[in-house]
């Protein structure tokens, strides 16, 4: 089943967004057209009740992006009981793909062997790409998570969330020494991003209580593989589970793996994740390999550093965040690019001074100052190339230049930024 109108619940939440951006016309305009897509265009309702979530242009659903496009359909849940189910619906599928393979991050909606199947890893007809990624992991124990902040609702605890727990928990285990890992992955192509080196094992790195990433939320390879902000999100992932186990199950066997894994990621964050700038400043890494090389800068996709307090692991008033922060808003970030029309943070995913609006609204969501957010809603209504959607990245310097027609994650961060600029806000 797909939707073909929009609920009533999700029409109100729109009139009251159109009625708040009186003086922000294009706001509501671009929201009205990206709240709307998402649901009519991406969400298929199975008959077993779960759902499935199509990422937009590409035919498959990835455990990172589905969690997104649902997030700010929360605020809404509490009042309506079916965008509710759609909701744990996804949660049920997104853990079954990943009882299915804890390593992939992509899955086709049938066994039908569509997407990356002459990669050389362990491939199997449900999967449309295995690129393993941390955060694929974190998604969806906090999508559940905050299905229960935002409801009350705790069904979505079964046995294939405990699963999926357990399945989680041993991935991260084997990944705080990836000597021992199962997991390779190399795809024949020349773009090297899109395969890992030393014959699909990645590069070297040694222990240091942080869990091994093959790939960054891009879907880009990792060059040093402790990707901070995904073990960051992990952090965070695994306090979720302790409460969960703790407060709603009342169940605490697993509670003490739980503690040790969330220990040892966060004592390896704190001995390795943090460096210097070139103003000697105290910052985090984006990756690290535990052999003293590491890079500074940011990506565009989440988690990135920028996300650190929107996931909730640390405030945004932290010292050492608000010197990364400054730090990947400069020059010193790579992936930093200022034009006519825009600046911010893009990726290696896409073309240079190309910046996407997922960093975009992820600035305006880590920042408490109204004038930075209005700022950056109003550039990005400005830079849609007419389209009332968000793309994947534009061209600073000629926004009618942008790459995906079709993005329903951008869509969905740039609703959530307007939403938080009126203080409409998921609970977490």
């Amino acid at each position: 089943m797909v939707y073909t109108e929009i609920p009533t619940s999700v029409k109100n939440l729109m009139n009251t967004i159109t009625e708040k951006c009186e003086s922000h016309p294009r706001w509501a305009e671009n929201f009205n057209a990206c709240f709307a897509n998402t649901l009519l265009t991406t969400v298929k309702r199975h008959e077993d009740g779960t759902t499935f979530v199509l990422t937009g242009d590409i035919p498959a659903m990835w455990l990172r992006d589905s969690t997104a496009q649902v997030r700010p359909y929360l605020t809404v849940a509490k009042e309506d009981q079916d965008i509710a189910d759609m909701i744990a619906g996804l949660v049920e599928k997104q853990l079954g793909y990943i009882n299915l393979d804890p390593y992939a991050n992509a899955f086709n909606e049938a066994a039908d062997g569509a997407g990356h199947q002459d990669d050389h890893t362990k491939m199997n007809p449900w999967i449309w790409e295995r690129k393993y990624e941390i955060d694929s992991l974190c998604y969806p124990l906090q999508l559940s998570y905050l299905l229960w902040k935002a409801t009350g609702r705790t069904d979505q605890f079964n046995q294939t969330f405990h699963e999926a727990v357990k399945n989680v928990l041993e991935v991260w285990e084997t990944e705080q020494n990836h000597t021992n890992s199962p997991y390779n992955f190399v795809r024949d192509t020349t773009r090297e991003e899109d395969t890992l080196v030393n014959d699909g094992l990645g590069s070297p790195i040694a222990e240091t209580g942080m869990t091994w990433s093959g790939f960054r939320p891009s879907d880009d390879r990792c060059i040093y593989h402790y990707l901070v902000p995904a073990n960051m999100f992990a952090v965070v992932v695994l306090d979720y589970l302790t409460e969960i186990y703790t407060d709603i199950l009342k169940d605490t066997a697993p509670v003490e793996r739980i503690e040790t894994v969330r220990q040892a990621i966060q004592t390896g964050i704190n001995q390795h994740g943090v460096v210097k700038n070139q103003a000697n400043e105290a910052i985090y890494a984006y990756e690290v390999d535990g052999l003293g090389n590491y890079s500074i800068m940011d990506d565009s996709n989440v988690p990135n550093l920028m996300a650190a307090p929107y996931l909730g692991y640390c405030s945004e008033t932290d010292p050492t965040y608000l010197a990364t922060r400054k730090t990947l808003l400069s020059k010193e970030n790579p992936f930093y690019y200022e034009g006519e029309f825009a600046k911010g943070i893009g990726s290696s995913h896409t073309p240079e001074n190309y910046v996407w609006p997922i960093a975009m609204a992820m600035e305006g969501l880590t920042t408490s100052d109204k004038a930075v957010k209005e700022r950056i809603l109003n550039t990005l209504v400005a830079t849609d190339a007419g389209t009332n959607l968000m793309h994947e990245g534009f061209d600073v310097n000629n926004p009618e230049n942008y790459t995906r027609e079709w993005f329903s994650w951008a869509n969905m961060m740039f609703c959530e930024l307007v939403m938080d600029y009126f203080d409409i806000r998921i609970e977490k």
